[in-house]
């Protein structure tokens, strides 16, 4: 995410957790033990928090709290698993935890964890008996399943109640849609199966379907190591001091790195679960098993050899652990057993190789408006390859990019960011320095020191026409600094909605560095947990790490070490980036944003750094005029204001229907909107986009690429917002043609 010169200082994209769980506790052989080499990482952390954090919180009563509650709701989110008096035994350690990371204990964790154990395995149960008996969806029944709407379940009956209401909706949800599927096909005079089952056989089938969904999640569950559970408990302590300081063990910092560079050494092949089999699911262009040639997407991977060793048989197997033996170095060889859509069985040879992800790159379209052509560009994240010196690097393939739009004779540029979290510091700063002369880009501040201005020093610009940037509430950190920084020498136009805000700096340093010469001694005794086979994945594909290192590491942190502020003085935490032109949002009345992180940093403000405007600058007032008259006039973006009214109404309102009449007319208040936008849609002519000659060339020589590529120009089209976008880049070239010929009089 963010690197800043040689210290790598980052602000990564915003991870959003996902539920983990805890099962039983292992020790494993050797001079250290799993609690001692856990406790080493603990005590560690801290130690490194409190040197190195812009604001280490105390560790206190308060601190202990925050933890607490950040792992309960993360182990049980939906109050499914704990009762009452599981709350009211665990709540003893509520304002403990801060004694015993000061202690060296681990009491807590083992205590949360073995109960947790148990209430997975009780709740399994409690599925097994209750998908046994149909359910019946007659009754005008409403119950509530959001689990912070709700206390925890009073005893063990109470609790099975809870899954049996919670099991019956995910049951409604399937058997509806299996109701309106065998109706469509009696309508197309189908005499298949599918079209003949009766509503109890169709009731059967979304059981059978809801109970195979959850036989995969309780396995999962089970199959969570050692050092998964422990990862849970260290992150419920590191973003109690705020949500973006993490603890990575050795094997997620390298997926880290992954995602940063956008390019790992692996064979290319994205995989999928399906019926307990590992399939192919996409190959991505330009890879090792792309230009090997013979692995094809649906075929199923049923042995996998290292070279000519011999072959594991995989079938039944977790994806991870798939990935985990398909992964590995540079230059080998990994040899897939494959089952191919005919039938026939396969041995697959491929050489490990360099992997690039090419959606999370820069790339660009020409939308050909009536004004004149337009260029656009889509920067999925502010990417830079940390690990290699001529790695790529956002802000270079940006400046490609435009210099490329410039080529094709543009009127003007859109950068997309709304889907942009996060990225390189250093990009940032030379990505704002295409557009502006030179001059101060961002401020960054540490704790004790004064605020420090990261500035563009190269004069001149690669393009100084009409320019747009567009956000949304998920633009966040380097996509921030990006639009703010440009709002304030109002050298472009923000459009879209206020962004997420988060105005935090964090950096990557190794926890060992923090170890004294005897806890080095101890933890090269390679003690490690036997169930460790963590796999990695990114999206999909297989990725290759070398070798982990857990044997030899305790891990790294990523931890807020700085704040960062716009060259206004002000920051961007919790408020975001107000755009110039806001346009409606369907999300827009929703609680979303750094600002609803409880251990989210405070805003405040610094000085202004020293900067002036660009000359002849845009302007936002006049925009914002013409396109709220556009706005105000168009029946899509009226339906978009209904619907975020629609949203935020849902989300006070958190029962749920488990009677399939009201069900179904809810289903249809909700589609309502979105058949009136289609049919809206239909009278809607979009603009004409096209590839930029360079790019045509290179495209039409792959079919994967070209399909690809049609897709997203396809979705280019549909997408008003950037159709609204380029009637405001319209209105800008005309304020800069108008500011031309006033000059020229002159």
């Amino acid at each position: 995410m963010l690197r800043f010169m040689k210290n790598k200082i980052i602000i990564p994209a915003i991870i959003i957790g996902a539920l983990a769980a805890f099962f039983s506790f292992k020790y494993a052989s050797g001079n250290q033990s799993i609690e001692e080499r856990e406790v080493m990482i603990m005590q560690t952390t801290m130690k490194a928090i409190k040197e190195g954090h812009f604001a280490p919180r105390a560790v206190n009563d308060t601190f202990s709290s925050m933890v607490y509650h950040k792992l309960i709701d993360e182990m049980d989110n939906g109050k499914r698993f704990f009762t009452q008096k599981d709350m009211k035994e665990l709540g003893k350690y509520e304002y403990k935890i801060d004694d015993e990371i000061n202690g060296g204990s681990l009491e807590f964790y083992h205590f949360v964890n073995d109960i947790f154990t148990k209430r997975i395995d009780n709740a399994e149960r409690y599925c097994n008996e209750i998908l046994k008996k149909p359910f019946s969806f007659t009754a005008n029944e409403e119950v509530q399943l959001t689990g912070e709407k709700m206390p925890y379940a009073a005893d063990t009956n109470a609790l099975k109640q809870r899954w049996s209401d919670y099991l019956k909706y995910r049951t409604l949800v399937r058997y509806v849609e299996l109701k309106n599927d065998r109706d469509k096909r009696k309508e197309n005079k189908d005499t298949s199966v599918k079209a003949t089952k009766t509503d109890e056989q169709l009731e059967a089938d979304a059981r059978e379907s809801v109970r195979k969904s959850h036989e995969t999640y309780f396995k999962r569950l089970h199959k969570l190591k050692e050092s998964d559970r422990f990862n849970m408990y260290m992150n419920s302590i590191t973003q109690s001091e705020d949500p973006h300081t993490d603890y990575f063990p050795p094997v997620d910092k390298e997926r880290f790195d992954v995602e940063m560079s956008g390019t790992f050494f692996g064979i290319g092949a994205q995989l999928k679960p399906e019926d307990g089999k590992t399939k192919v699911s996409a190959i991505i262009p330009g890879s090792p098993c792309y230009k090997q040639g013979e692995l094809k997407v649906n075929d199923e991977i049923f042995k996998v050899a290292q070279g000519s060793a011999e072959p594991v048989d995989v079938e039944g197997w977790d994806l991870d652990d798939v990935v985990k033996l398909i992964r590995g170095k540079k230059g080998t060889e990994v040899r897939l057993t494959v089952k191919q859509v005919s039938g026939a069985t396969k041995v697959i040879s491929i050489i490990r190789g360099e992997v690039q992800l090419e959606d999370k790159f820069a790339k660009s379209v020409i939308i050909n408006s009536k004004g004149g052509p337009i260029g656009y560009i889509l920067l999925p994240e502010f990417y830079s390859d940390f690990q290699h010196v001529n790695g790529r690097r956002c802000s270079e393939d940006v400046k490609k990019e435009v210099l490329k739009l410039k080529a094709e004779g543009v009127k003007g540029i859109i950068i997309d960011l709304r889907t942009n979290t996060g990225g390189s510091l250093t990009d940032v700063v030379d990505m704002a320095g295409l557009f502006i002369d030179h001059g101060p880009i961002v401020q960054v501040k540490s704790s004790d020191a004064a605020p420090m201005m990261l500035p563009d020093n190269d004069r001149g610009t690669i393009y100084d026409g009409p320019l747009a940037i567009m956000v949304s509430q998920e633009s966040a950190s380097a996509s921030e600094i990006m639009a703010a920084a440009m709002q304030d020498y109002k050298r472009a136009v923000i459009v879209g909605t206020t962004t997420y805000g988060k105005g935090s700096v964090q950096k990557i340093i190794s926890l060992d560095d923090f170890l004294d010469p005897l806890e080095r001694l101890k933890l090269n005794s390679k003690t490690t947990d036997p169930s460790n086979t963590q796999a990695g994945k990114i999206d999909g594909a297989v990725t290759q790490p070398a070798d982990d290192g857990s044997e030899g590491s305790i891990g790294a942190l990523k931890i807020t070490i700085q704040k960062f502020y716009r060259i206004n003085g002000g920051s961007t935490q919790l408020r975001g980036v107000t755009p110039d032109v806001i346009l409606p949002n369907p999300y827009e009345m929703l609680d979303l944003g750094e600002r609803h992180e409880k251990s989210a940093l405070k805003w405040d403000e610094i000085p202004p750094a020293n900067y002036k405007v660009v000359p002849d600058p845009v302007n936002a007032t006049t925009l914002a005029m013409l396109s709220k008259t556009r706005i105000d006039n168009n029946a899509t973006f009226k339906l978009i204001q209904e619907n975020a009214v629609r949203l935020k109404q849902q989300q006070e309102n958190t029962k749920f229907y488990l009677g399939e009449a009201q069900y179904r007319k809810e289903l249809e208040e909700n589609s309502t909107l979105s058949k009136k936008l289609e049919e809206i849609q239909k009278s809607y002519t979009p603009y004409d986009i096209t590839n930029a000659k360079a790019d045509k060339e290179r495209i039409d020589q792959d079919s994967t690429l070209v399909t690809k590529n049609n897709d997203w120009i396809r979705f280019l089209k549909k997408d008003i917002y950037l159709n609204e976008v380029v009637n405001i880049v319209n209105d800008m070239e005309k304020q800069a043609s108008t500011v031309d010929l006033k000059a020229g009089m002159k």
